[in-house]
Protein backbone atom coordinates (compact mmCIF):
# COMPACT_ATOMS: atom_id res chain seq x y z
CA UNK A 1 0.00 0.00 0.00
CA UNK A 2 1.17 3.46 -0.79
CA UNK A 3 0.26 6.58 1.10
CA UNK A 4 -1.06 9.02 -1.49
CA UNK A 5 -1.78 11.77 1.04
CA UNK A 6 -4.53 14.35 0.87
CA UNK A 7 -4.52 14.59 -2.94
CA UNK A 8 -6.58 11.39 -3.25
CA UNK A 9 -9.14 12.19 -0.58
CA UNK A 10 -12.74 13.01 -1.49
CA UNK A 11 -12.22 16.45 0.06
CA UNK A 12 -9.98 17.38 -2.87
CA UNK A 13 -13.10 17.46 -5.07
CA UNK A 14 -14.91 20.18 -3.10
CA UNK A 15 -13.25 22.96 -5.10
CA UNK A 16 -13.88 21.72 -8.64
CA UNK A 17 -17.43 20.60 -7.86
CA UNK A 18 -18.33 23.90 -6.20
CA UNK A 19 -16.85 25.72 -9.20
CA UNK A 20 -18.96 23.72 -11.66
CA UNK A 21 -22.12 24.12 -9.59
CA UNK A 22 -21.48 27.84 -9.25
CA UNK A 23 -21.10 28.25 -13.01
CA UNK A 24 -24.28 26.24 -13.64
CA UNK A 25 -26.08 28.41 -11.09
CA UNK A 26 -24.81 31.61 -12.66
CA UNK A 27 -25.80 30.50 -16.16
CA UNK A 28 -29.24 29.29 -15.13
CA UNK A 29 -29.95 32.60 -13.43
CA UNK A 30 -29.57 34.28 -16.83
CA UNK A 31 -31.09 31.64 -19.11
CA UNK A 32 -34.49 29.88 -19.06
CA UNK A 33 -34.16 27.13 -16.37
CA UNK A 34 -34.27 29.99 -13.90
CA UNK A 35 -35.18 30.03 -10.27
CA UNK A 36 -35.14 26.40 -9.10
CA UNK A 37 -31.99 25.19 -10.82
CA UNK A 38 -30.12 28.36 -9.97
CA UNK A 39 -31.09 28.28 -6.30
CA UNK A 40 -30.36 24.56 -5.90
CA UNK A 41 -26.99 24.57 -7.69
CA UNK A 42 -25.97 27.83 -6.04
CA UNK A 43 -26.77 26.57 -2.57
CA UNK A 44 -24.90 23.32 -3.14
CA UNK A 45 -21.97 25.22 -4.66
CA UNK A 46 -21.74 27.55 -1.66
CA UNK A 47 -21.96 24.65 0.77
CA UNK A 48 -19.21 22.68 -0.95
CA UNK A 49 -17.06 25.80 -1.28
CA UNK A 50 -17.26 26.47 2.44
CA UNK A 51 -16.42 22.84 3.17
CA UNK A 52 -13.48 23.06 0.77
CA UNK A 53 -12.21 26.25 2.38
CA UNK A 54 -12.28 24.55 5.76
CA UNK A 55 -10.17 21.65 4.48
CA UNK A 56 -7.74 24.09 2.80
CA UNK A 57 -7.62 22.17 -0.50
CA UNK A 58 -8.10 23.92 -3.86
CA UNK A 59 -8.79 27.24 -2.17
CA UNK A 60 -8.81 29.24 -5.41
CA UNK A 61 -11.48 27.05 -6.97
CA UNK A 62 -13.46 27.13 -3.73
CA UNK A 63 -13.42 30.93 -3.66
CA UNK A 64 -14.55 31.17 -7.27
CA UNK A 65 -17.26 28.58 -6.57
CA UNK A 66 -18.36 30.56 -3.53
CA UNK A 67 -18.70 33.77 -5.53
CA UNK A 68 -20.32 32.24 -8.63
CA UNK A 69 -22.72 30.16 -6.52
CA UNK A 70 -23.52 32.87 -3.99
CA UNK A 71 -24.27 35.64 -6.47
CA UNK A 72 -27.37 34.03 -8.06
CA UNK A 73 -28.62 32.86 -4.67
CA UNK A 74 -28.42 36.38 -3.29
CA UNK A 75 -29.97 37.73 -6.50
CA UNK A 76 -33.02 35.44 -6.31
CA UNK A 77 -33.46 35.93 -2.57
CA UNK A 78 -33.32 39.71 -2.93
CA UNK A 79 -35.93 39.54 -5.71
CA UNK A 80 -38.21 37.46 -3.49
CA UNK A 81 -37.80 39.94 -0.61
CA UNK A 82 -38.45 42.95 -2.84
CA UNK A 83 -41.47 41.29 -4.47
CA UNK A 84 -42.97 40.44 -1.09
CA UNK A 85 -42.91 44.05 0.11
Amino acid sequence: MTDAGAKDSPASLYGPVSLVLGIISLLSAVFPPGFGVSLLCGSLGVTLAVMGLRTRLNRGKCLIGLVTGGTPVLFWLSLVVVASM
